[in-house]
């Protein structure tokens, strides 16, 4: 089955180009556009995309909020990419620390473009993991030491290998590589990322990573 798209961005020419990109693929099929953050919550209960590539700044509902209407409101809701033009922007960390599973530039490359669709769609790693280390590094304190990561840690109670599974999850590793990484199955793995994000109460890898970070149980550095 192809990977269903919705596009949300205020731009027609961004989105024009997006859906060229995207449909070029065998695998994708854009299903749908918004020029509003405020038309994504009808809109995917509507089409059920499996990935939503959605700008973060827009006049009505910016994609932040959006972001938390999806998930706050549709009950299995789809991966959410966050397309920006800046890289560094702290609208894009409060994007992801929202829920959103990951981001992409909009100057992209349109193999990169693929690229990150494919692999927000599949889950399985964590896309741009030095940048989204560094947007934790110049974000990720909220003024109070991050108390509220660091209590979620230490609720968590991660295991040994669990807490080498997050720590290999921050650097971008998928389950093959980890497993490779630690001489195990990758059954065992996906085992362990599942009690990691249940531990955390994390969405998915992006969060969980976030957390560790502003907690400091991986360093951002």
């Amino acid at each position: 089955m192809p990977v269903r798209v919705l596009l949300v961005d205020d731009e027609p020419l961004v989105r024009a180009g997006l859906r060229a990109v995207l449909e070029a693929q065998p695998d994708i099929e854009v299903v749908g556009e918004a020029a509003d953050g405020a038309a994504v919550v009808p809109l995917v209960r509507r089409l059920r995309p499996d990935v939503v590539a959605m700008d973060v700044r827009m006049p009505l509902l910016d994609g932040i909020e959006a972001t938390r209407a999806l998930l706050r409101t549709v009950a299995d809701p789809p991966k959410i990419l966050v397309v920006t033009t800046f890289e560094n922007d702290e609208y894009v960390y409060e994007a992801l620390r929202a829920g959103a599973d990951g981001f992409l530039l909009k100057r992209a490359r349109p193999a990169e473009i693929v690229h990150a669709v494919r692999l927000i769609a599949e889950g399985e790693s964590l896309l741009f993991p030095a940048s989204v280390r560094q947007l934790a590094t110049e974000y990720g304190d909220d003024g109070g030491g991050n108390r509220a990561a660091r209590a979620t840690v230490e609720r968590a109670r991660l295991t040994e290998r669990e807490g080498e599974v997050l720590l290999l999850m921050s650097r971008g590793l998928s389950n093959a590589e980890i497993a490779a990484r630690l001489v195990v199955g990758t059954e065992t793995v996906k085992s362990h990322v599942s009690a990691v994000l249940a531990k955390l109460g994390a969405r998915d890898r992006t969060q969980a990573v976030i957390t560790a970070y502003e907690s400091g149980f991986v360093a951002p550095g």
